[in-house]
């Protein structure tokens, strides 16, 4: 028997195709084939997601990794990475050098900041001729300007690391996407040796203290500045779009700017800029959902598809800024691999959203959704303008 191929064909950004739901509802997890034609076990279901996202049999490294199924030519997520010796305390140590630079502590801080920086953005957009470019003029600034301060690198150099950033994300040509990291890693090496003779209060100074021989900590900075800014740029894309098709929502948004937190765990759980998935490997067998994955199998968990269970939401596919959420959505991950840029994330959509409408009441798109220029062959499906009137 044949089995389905990824990726599913999709329509609109702001959808997720059926064939995630209807795989959900008739195998739970499914066996499919990848775009380089390996068989992985596809997770689209929110139990079976979470769970496996919390089992300390699954892991990025596999025991076999020449022989390794892939998911995509990814240098960032296509196949295995790691040691199954030592993944989990490599983890460890470095989630705990980074994870103090994201604490609610210093979110809490950042927030006032992330406020003038999102006002300062608005101010420029209201002062221009209409259309423009929200993306241009804020999605994609934004972000960047936030992970820069936060990190400690130049804002100036934001054209050189975001162009290497976008060749990281390409999933054909793994050669091309592995050379970008490598270089993002020498430039974020470059950066902390500069901060180990001239300290400041940003994160790279506090890593300049570590001794790093093999590379590992600039190339996870280097990581961390992709995903910083890389993620939110989208959502903050996606989130005007979903609320600009819910007029209704996006009524109860303006006339109550205190709703904007629950807006952006809307958004968070609807907007699904990327469906390459998160491979995880078997280091045992692993028996979930009436089916065995075998050791040295892999497995995609798909957030945003899972985000979308209509067993756990009811009217998944609704935007409702007063939906109950009794569970969290998916799109940070769940357990020991959760996001330590939640934080980040929540507060830049949050002051991004408590404000655009009301600052620009009238905000409209220029050109249909259906017709914005897309970016494509990258793990995060997105646009490439969203041109906008007001």
């Amino acid at each position: 028997m044949s089995l389905p191929s990824l990726p599913f064909e999709r329509g609109s950004l702001l959808e997720v195709p059926g064939a995630y739901r209807d795989l959900r509802a008739e195998q739970g997890i499914a066996k499919v084939r990848t775009p380089v034609g390996d068989e992985v076990w596809l997770v689209s279901g929110y139990d079976d997601a979470r769970a496996l996202f919390n089992d300390g049999r699954l892991g990025r490294s596999h025991p076999d990794p020449d022989n390794a199924p892939r998911l995509s030519r990814s240098a960032l997520l296509g196949g295995p990475a790691g040691d199954v010796a030592t993944e989990r305390a490599e983890h460890d140590r470095m989630r705990g050098l980074f994870a103090p630079a994201f604490s609610a502590r210093r979110m809490k801080r950042l927030d006032g900041d992330v406020g003038a920086l999102v006002d300062e953005r608005l101010d420029h957009l209201a002062g221009l001729t209409p259309p423009a470019d929200l993306h241009a003029e804020l999605s994609f600034p934004l972000p960047v300007l936030v992970i820069c301060r936060l990190l400690g690198v130049p804002y100036e150099d934001r054209e050189y690391f975001s162009g290497l950033s976008h060749r990281m994300g390409n999933t054909l040509d793994e050669e091309a996407g592995a050379a970008a990291r490598e270089e993002l890693g020498g430039y974020m090496a470059g950066l902390i040796d500069r901060k180990r003779r001239e300290p400041a209060e940003d994160v790279l100074s506090d890593l300049a203290r570590e001794l790093d021989d093999d590379g590992t900590i600039a190339r996870l900075a280097g990581t961390l500045l992709f995903a910083g800014h890389e993620t939110t740029v989208n959502r903050i894309d996606f989130g005007v779009l979903l609320l600009l098709a819910n007029p209704g929502q996006l009524d109860l948004l303006r006339a109550d700017p205190g709703l904007a937190p629950a807006a952006v765990e809307e958004i968070l759980r609807l907007a699904a800029p990327s469906l390459h998935g998160l491979p995880r490997y078997a280091h045992e067998d692993i028996e979930i959902g009436g089916v065995t994955i075998r050791r040295g199998e892999a497995v995609v968990i798909t957030p945003g598809a899972a985000n979308r269970d209509e067993r756990t939401y009811p009217d998944p596919d609704v935007f409702d800024l007063r939906r109950p959420l009794p569970d969290p959505h998916l799109s940070f991950g769940y357990g020991p691999r959760f996001c330590i840029g939640a934080g980040l994330a929540r507060v830049e959509l949050a002051a991004v959203f408590s404000r655009l409408f009301r600052r620009l009441p009238g905000l409209r798109l220029a050109t249909p959704e259906r017709e914005l220029p897309r970016r494509q062959g990258h793990i995060a499906d997105g646009y490439a303008e969203l041109p906008v009137t007001w």
